[in-house]
């Protein structure tokens, strides 16, 4: 059977999906870059390539010979960044979404799921908390991230690929918590940080936020019932940042911050703070970012209505995911607070809770992109 062709397997989303394909029986092949960190699939039985998928040759090399794709790898950002972090942005999350989408046309490669983002996706602008579903316009009226802006240009890419009859469908993912976080992501560190006593204020808000085996599960639901040319929305649920402080509070046993700090303060001072970092220290890590901070006071909602009734999906929410990514974490003793608690008897340390808690029936994916 030919390979399932993965891209962005190193990252949080990719690891996860990667793990639960293999565990599937399924054979994989992943796109690497040398210079990345590639601890997320270390041990893994996969084929491996390396390129990068904005070399639209590198890429039909790799893609060749595969049967489905699923491209989750993206620019992650939440910053405004310079001229060249946003041209990279750019050059990476859209030119790179077209080179794979055309590598794996000319390839007869199948269906191709596509990851998007829920940052992409529109919003009522008199209510921003309203639940936003598929059919809501992506707004650019407003000041946006360079990140948003890529990732509404990443669905014209794959809509336009739709137009000309090749087989995509978007698997739109909120904030993903989990395991297999090696990189780590934002939430893992932030995690990270407060276990080990780093975090000493927070600021209110919400989000939506999906289970990292949600989202797998969304994706392998795409590539098995999704109509071409659609995106589904993909969350578990909504949480304010005080109730995601207090699941950090629960799996650590490290109490909680004093301070909650309001969101426009905190947004007054991070825009000083992220323009000074972005010009003098554009690689330095920034947590709570004006992009980020803007998204938070908005408290968008998510409508997951579509996915439920046209795929089956079933959200398992979120407690257990910050579990799960609690347990990794302190397994890899990213968590080194001599007062934070072991993690949960009954969390595995390396993997995630597997399908038996969910009510969802377990797809299976294949590697000519069907499922069973």
């Amino acid at each position: 059977m030919p390979p399932v062709f993965v891209t962005g397997s190193a990252g949080h989303v990719g690891a996860n999906l990667v793990r639960r394909l293999l565990d599937d029986g399924v054979r994989v092949r992943v796109l690497l870059r040398h210079e990345d960190n590639n601890e997320g699939l270390e041990g893994l039985d996969v084929e491996r390539v390396f390129g990068d998928i904005r070399d639209l040759n590198a890429t039909r090399q790799a893609l060749a010979g595969c049967r489905g794709v699923y491209h989750v790898a993206a620019k992650i950002s939440t910053i405004e960044g310079n001229r060249a972090h946003r041209r990279e942005v750019f050059e990476c999350n859209v030119r790179g979404t077209r080179n794979v989408l055309q590598a794996a046309r000319e390839a007869e490669a199948g269906r191709v799921v596509v990851t998007g983002s829920f940052s992409a996706v529109g919003y009522d602008p008199d209510d921003p908390s309203a639940p936003s579903d598929e059919t809501m316009p992506f707004y650019p009226m407003e000041r946006t991230m360079p990140y948003e802006r890529s990732k509404s240009l990443v669905e014209q890419e794959c809509w336009r690929a739709a137009a000309a009859g090749q087989d995509v469908v978007i698997a739109t993912c909120c904030a993903v918590v989990g395991g297999a976080d090696y990189l780590p992501s934002r939430l893992g560190r932030t995690l990270c940080d407060y276990a080990n006593g780093k975090l000493h204020a927070y600021i209110d808000g919400g989000f939506e936020f999906v289970a990292a085996r949600d989202i797998v599960e969304g994706h392998l639901l795409c590539m098995r019932r999704g109509r071409s040319g659609e995106k589904y929305i993909f969350s578990s649920e909504y949480k304010t940042i005080s109730e995601i402080v207090g699941l950090y509070e629960e799996v650590s046993g490290v109490p909680r911050p004093r301070r909650r700090i309001p969101a426009p303060l905190m947004l007054a001072f991070s825009e000083v703070a992220s323009s000074y970092l972005s010009r003098f220290h554009p690689d330095f890590p920034q947590r709570f970012t004006p992009g980020a901070i803007r998204l938070l006071k908005k408290r968008r909602h998510a409508a997951t209505g579509k996915a439920q009734r046209e795929l089956g999906y079933r959200p398992t929410g979120i407690r257990d995911a910050v579990h799960e990514a609690y347990a990794f974490h302190f397994a890899r003793n990213a968590i080194v607070n001599p007062s934070a608690k072991p993690p949960r008897a009954d969390v595995p340390e390396q993997r995630a809770a597997r399908e038996a808690e969910s009510p969802a029936p377990r797809l299976q994916a294949m590697p000519d992109g069907s499922a069973t």
